[in-house]
């Protein structure tokens, strides 16, 4: 209360200045001249004001954050990520104008929808090994931010508990609670002051709703303190049932298909290989059907792509570029036909990297950086980078001295796991995934071999690697706090049959996405 009632006093000396120096004043029955700078009065509330303006200043000069997530984004599903065809000029722009992480990877999930998990360890700044998705009585980065000072708001796509929500955001309007949803009849819910949500209610297509509620907020944000926007929207992934005007862009005729594809995958996880992800195409995969989900995969992260250039030019039209940080990341890849798969429960490159993009005040333009990089770093690196101190506890590192040019990398290697059917580490070079309930492994030399395709586990010639590579497995086993042994006790059959499946849509499946894909 003492703050307050100063900062009042120096509001009320502030306008007196204002009318002396703008000849209104009267002192004594006489009006003062605004050249009278030197009378005592003038320069006593001259030096108040200096104050006050420094003091309001300092409480304004934090860095706005805009942290932009996709849904099941594959890196190389971006044009600035070396893709020909799709279409992606704002998030290209973004890119040009700031800095591109090339090696970006999630930690991996202990469950089907991985975006969960992916989520909170973007939130928590943790290993999924370490907390729930649910978010439950963790620190998040939205908290943190909030108590320092940040106006916190969401709009988009929350796949964790509604608790955290309260927790973390002073606003949340059209949320999406939940994995997925019809993206012409997206569920959403507002946030009220009390702590609870309003009932559900299907609004327009998800990307459209997302980007425009965000837009609202930037009209309409409190300018007296800074803000962290987290807008996570729900496309590109599935249903991939786009607007026309997008999809008219792509002809499914003509566009090319992973270099990686496989009609089917060359052994099982030690599951049935089944699941609603790869349930999205029939077994086997056919060329045409992948390129048909491809195009309309592209058509989703164009819609995307615009709704980011909408929200990066309302910044600028809103002269709040200038002192805004904007983040463009997504929560994992996707197959779609790589590896003879569809969803993201795997471990190859093209489901655990993703795309991770800086751009604002104080990111270096059109840099690029090699470095390992997980998504569970932003809590740490946007914590430096607005002078937050962070939870001592996160496994996240600060990325800030990497993106200023300062440090090369935070990490010599990734490790990736998937509930216990999989882990893996990656090297500069190498890469090795370990199936411990089929007791098999691969091993591949990223280098010479970036899709995956040869299996250097059986040569002679690398075993001396991969022994040293699979003690650097169970040594980041031990710090992401996974205990999983590489060998299951009992071991499942390495084979699979696809015919014993049988393939069923969700109910979020649209007409067009049913008549597309699941007629016989």
């Amino acid at each position: 209360m003492v703050f307050v009632k100063s900062r009042n006093r120096l509001e009320q000396k502030r306008a007196l200045f204002e009318k002396i120096i703008t000849n209104k004043c009267v002192v004594g029955d006489r009006r003062l001249r605004s050249s009278t700078k030197n009378h005592p009065t003038v320069k006593k509330i001259a030096t108040l004001l200096c104050f006050l303006s420094f003091a309001t200043i300092a409480q304004t000069t934090k860095p706005n954050i805009v942290l932009i997530l996709a849904d099941d984004l594959r890196a190389d599903a971006v044009g600035c990520y070396g893709n020909p065809y799709v279409k992606t000029p704002n998030i290209d722009l973004l890119a040009q104008n700031g800095t591109r992480f090339e090696r970006a990877y999630i930690l991996g999930g202990d469950q089907g929808a991985v975006c969960a998990p992916s989520r909170a360890m973007l939130m928590s700044g943790k290993s999924f090994f370490r907390i729930s998705a649910k978010l439950k009585g963790q620190t998040t980065l939205p908290m943190v931010l909030r108590k320092n000072g940040y106006q916190t708001y969401l709009t988009g796509k929350w796949h964790n508990e509604q608790e955290a929500v309260v927790a973390g955001f002073d606003q949340a309007k059209n949320i999406m609670f939940g994995g997925m949803n019809d993206h012409f009849k997206t569920n959403m819910q507002d946030m009220l002051p009390n702590g609870t949500f309003t009932e559900k209610q299907p609004k327009g297509f998800s990307t459209d709703v997302f980007c425009q509620t965000a837009l609202d907020f930037l009209d309409n944000h409190d300018p007296k303190k800074p803000f962290f926007a987290y807008v996570p929207f729900t496309a590109p992934h599935d249903p991939r049932s786009p607007l026309p005007q997008y999809l008219a862009q792509y002809d499914e005729r003509n566009i090319p298909i992973p270099a990686n594809f496989m009609a089917l995958h060359p052994f099982s996880f030690g599951n049935d290989m089944g699941g609603r992800d790869e349930f999205l195409a029939a077994h086997p995969r056919t060329v045409e059907d992948i390129r048909a989900q491809i195009a309309d995969y592209y058509a989703l992260i164009t819609h995307l792509d615009e709704a980011v250039g909408r929200i990066v030019k309302k910044l600028k039209d809103r002269g709040l570029d200038k002192n805004t940080i904007i983040v463009f990341a997504a929560d994992n890849g996707l197959a779609i036909g790589s590896h003879g798969l569809m969803g993201k429960q795997n471990l190859y490159e093209h489901s655990m990297r993703v795309p991770l993009i800086m751009s604002g005040v104080g990111i270096p333009k059109n840099q690029t950086r090699a470095a390992f990089a997980y998504l569970l770093d932003l809590f740490p690196t946007l914590c430096e980078m607005t002078k937050t101190t962070a939870p001592t506890d996160l496994d996240g590192k600060s990325l800030a001295k990497v993106i200023a040019g300062k440090s090369p990398s935070v990490r010599d290697e990734i490790f990736t796991g998937y509930i216990s059917f999989q882990r893996a580490v990656r090297t500069d070079r190498y890469k090795l995934i370990r199936y411990p309930k089929i007791n098999h492994t691969l091993f591949f030399d990223l280098k010479n071999d970036p899709y995956e395709l040869v299996n250097l586990a059986e040569k002679p010639e690398y075993q001396a690697k991969i022994a040293e590579i699979t003690t650097l497995l169970q040594q980041k086993q031990t710090q992401y706090g996974d205990n999983l042994p590489l060998t299951a006790t009992e071991l499942a059959p390495q084979t699979w049959d696809y015919r014993t499946l049988k393939r069923v849509p969700d109910q979020w499946q649209p007409k067009y996405n049913l008549d597309k894909y699941f007629k016989p």
